[in-house]
């Protein structure tokens, strides 16, 4: 997902892999992840998306003083969804703890290591009806 502030931003779904930076989008305060290959690229995330940071994850509240949560890895996730106009996206870490994306501090690199399983409904066939007709062989 992509929070609501950066419903004018470019953006792009994330990819298995690739290394993300977190920044400020021009024209916005929201802070959230880029292409480290064309920082003005939005990258969303499903929720459930893992990633792997390349330093301690660093936060701030828009204060002077920044924070470390002491994790590399986290996921993905929204919090209240429910309510609109207010930032949703956050990262989820192994203690539970949350931090918005907004407020992760800029020029963090991260690797998205797994996407979610996203269930959709997938149209069967049956082997039996797509099967030719069985040949008969006539040995003498």
């Amino acid at each position: 997902m992509c929070d609501y502030s950066l419903q004018a931003v470019a953006s792009r779904p994330a990819k298995v892999g690739e290394t993300v930076i977190t920044t400020t989008f021009r024209g916005t305060s929201t802070r959230g992840f880029a292409s480290e290959a064309d920082p003005t690229v939005a990258v969303c995330m499903l929720p459930g998306t893992e990633l792997a940071f390349a330093e301690d994850v660093k936060y701030d509240n828009r204060w002077i003083w920044t924070r470390s949560l002491g994790f590399r890895v986290g996921k993905f996730n929204e919090i209240d969804p429910h309510i609109p106009d207010r930032h949703h996206d956050a990262i989820e870490f192994p203690d539970g703890s949350r931090v918005l994306v907004t407020q992760l501090c800029e020029g963090q690199r991260a690797t998205v290591l797994q996407l979610p399983v996203v269930h959709g409904v997938i149209e069967h066939t049956h082997a039996a009806t797509q099967a030719p007709a069985p040949r008969t062989v006539v040995v003498d």
